[in-house]
């Protein structure tokens, strides 16, 4: 019963992260449509989180005593380099996000996140990437992943999406796809250096890396944008990744790479239908639509929660 309690609760973590990240991908989708500029906006949110990631790890003893024990083991090797990569997916969302979101609105784009974030989480967990090892492709886990793939199909049914450009559909999928890798990668890096806070430093810390190198190239080419933007919350999205990004590295390791992806996809989905809903975009799929597609994906969280047996090697 403990375990069944730990497992629901952890499910609503996960929800919750879906939820922060549809709140994120309209602040910078109206970053990058004000900005005019997707991968500037992407290095605004990732370095802002960076500031406010760095300054919690310095003043906290434990965020102190986690870079200690991550650079004791980059220097000794015991942490290999590709698991300091995970921001590298968190960077790609988020200049997605400000490509994408303000043209065709936070619920088509979650359409196309979903896809590639529930076939990766699948593959993942079949794989034993995430710090769970391996778990089985169990029928309810199966099942679970095509009604979540069947709420996307509901939303690509919506006439609205065939105005809308091909690529807009595949950026978002190979985001998805990548958040999958991310949240196993950074869950593995906390099992090593103890410590989520210091998964999320480092996530920040790589994804702004990559980010300014992109935007400055940018810049380069397109030129500097006329002006910033001077609302207070479109610069919040960095901050709101902070929290959901150390709440993924928390609950990882007991809901595996595709519960946690499903649980985010409902409440991803969920809170896309209401922003959504009060901030249309032009390709925005109806509201009817859109809530269909959630109470899909939320029966397949459900079915996907049935306790399984894990193997691990």
């Amino acid at each position: 019963m403990a375990q069944r309690g730990s497992i629901v609760a952890a499910v609503g973590g996960a929800v919750a992260v879906g939820a922060m990240t549809a709140v994120q991908t309209r602040v910078n989708g109206s970053l990058g449509a004000a900005l005019n500029d997707g991968v500037l906006a992407g290095a605004v949110s990732f370095g802002s989180g960076l500031v406010v990631v760095l300054a919690i790890a310095l003043v906290l003893p434990a965020g102190r005593r986690g870079i200690g024990r991550l650079l004791a083991g980059v220097r000794a090797r015991s942490i290999p380099v590709w698991m300091l990569l995970g921001g590298a997916a968190g960077a790609f969302t988020v200049a997605s996000q400000g490509l994408t979101v303000g043209a065709i609105g936070v619920a088509l784009f979650t359409v196309g996140f979903v896809a590639g974030q529930t076939s990766g989480g699948l593959a993942l967990d079949r794989a034993g990437y995430g710090p769970a090892g391996v778990v089985a492709v169990t029928r309810p886990r199966l099942i679970g992943t095509l009604l979540a793939i069947a709420g996307v199909g509901v939303c690509l049914a919506d006439g609205a999406v065939g105005s809308v450009p091909l690529w807009m559909i595949l950026i978002p999928v190979v985001a998805g796809a990548g958040v999958s890798w991310q949240q196993g990668t950074n869950g593995r890096l906390r099992v090593r250096v103890d410590s989520p806070l210091t998964a999320t430093l480092v996530n920040f810390l790589g994804g702004t890396i990559v980010l300014i190198a992109a935007a400055a190239i940018h810049i380069g080419y397109a030129g500097p944008p006329r002006a910033l933007p001077t609302d207070p919350w479109l610069y919040l999205g960095g901050t709101i990744g902070v929290v959901y990004i150390f709440l993924s590295a928390q609950i990882v390791r007991r809901t595996g790479v595709l519960l946690l992806g499903l649980g985010s996809v409902t409440g991803l989905l969920s809170t896309s239908v209401v922003l959504d809903a009060f901030w249309p975009a032009p390709a925005a799929p109806s509201t009817p639509i859109a809530l269909l597609a959630a109470g899909i994906a939320l029966l397949g969280v459900a079915v996907a929660a049935v306790p399984w047996r894990r193997r691990t090697r």
